[in-house]
């Protein structure tokens, strides 16, 4: 009995988590804070200004940490719903094992460890150029080819049999864990299993993440946009027929973004 009141309550509850950092986000976004989402001066911030210029190096510090906690806060809203067949899976798959909860939290440790990567990458190019769109007059007046770019990359990803590939692993809960899981060594297999469904996962889904960067990090309504986008493709049936329609939408954005541009040039 205790074991079905458990399973009774995984989803309401991992309902609630998502609920939970959805609702961080907004009030994140519509506080006094909400710099801490997007590219800010360091300087300029309350009370981090102060630290930033009197501890040496404390300006890239804070600046890691906040993105990165920014960054795993907009995962476990966006990507966290995604996954959840899989937890749902592997939560029914180690019912039995006294140390269910342990391994538990190293997949879904394993998880957020493969986004928090590709967020370091990410946000280490996006820094990149910005960087030498502040040092160039040319790039900076032409910035808007860099979100053109991202626009119809995102577009033509949604064509690619690669993209196909991963969302396939993705539908398959069962067969993936099946592939990356034995139970031998339990703890190590479960945080190597969340690692590799990141990895798929991240392979489904980086061209529509990097618009976050085209359209801004901190835009609660473009992340719950993509973030319902990405649970359709991966968790429902006519997820689909999402992909073509989406990329042809991608592509005419963009090619509206450049046509708009030449206008006003």
């Amino acid at each position: 009995m205790k074991v079905l009141a458990r399973s009774r309550l995984f989803a309401p509850l991992f309902v609630a988590l998502t609920t939970s950092a959805w609702i961080a986000l907004w009030m994140w976004d519509a506080g006094p804070y909400a710099r801490y989402l997007r590219h800010a001066s360091w300087s300029e911030l309350p009370l981090v200004g102060a630290i930033c210029r009197e501890v040496p190096g404390a300006s890239l510090t804070i600046a890691a940490l906040l993105h990165s906690a920014a960054w795993l806060l907009m995962i476990a809203a966006m990507m966290l719903p995604t996954a959840f067949p899989l937890f749902d899976t592997f939560r029914r798959m180690t019912v039995a094992r006294e140390n269910r909860r342990a391994l538990m939290a190293l997949l879904i440790v394993g998880y957020a460890t493969a986004w928090a990567l590709f967020g370091i990458v990410a946000h280490g190019v996006d820094a990149a150029l910005h960087r030498v769109a502040d040092q160039s007059p040319n790039v900076l007046a032409n910035s808007w080819l860099i979100g053109a770019a991202l626009v119809a990359l995102a577009g033509l990803y949604q064509f690619s049999s690669l993209k196909h590939r991963c969302l396939d692993k993705c539908r398959s809960p069962l067969m993936f864990i099946t592939e990356h899981w034995r139970g031998r060594s339990a703890r190590r297999e479960s945080f190597l299993l969340g690692i590799n469904h990141g990895a798929f996962c991240i392979g489904c889904c980086w061209a529509l993440m990097l618009l976050m960067f085209a359209v801004g990090t901190g835009s609660v309504g473009w992340m719950l946009a993509l973030g319902a986008i990405m649970s359709a493709e991966k968790n429902f049936s006519w997820g689909r027929s999402i992909g073509k329609p989406l990329g042809v939408a991608l592509l005419a954005w963009s090619a509206w973004i450049v046509v708009q541009r030449a206008g006003i040039a």
